[in-house]
């Protein structure tokens, strides 16, 4: 796999986390450390992708 498909699937699952923390906010009784453990997720991959862009460019 390449860097550039790598970062475009980390993309997508970035956007994916960002919608299920949405909706998990959004239903009622969801539960808290759910919704912070899609978050950790979340800040991991953006964490990820941020490493990995500059060498994308490169």
């Amino acid at each position: 796999m390449s860097l550039s498909s790598h970062l475009q699937e980390l993309k997508k699952k970035h956007v994916a986390l960002s919608e299920a923390v949405e909706k998990a906010q959004r239903a009622p009784g969801t539960d808290d450390l759910h919704i912070a453990d899609l978050k950790k997720q979340k800040l991991r991959i953006k964490e990820e992708i941020t490493r990995l862009a500059p060498e994308a460019v490169m």
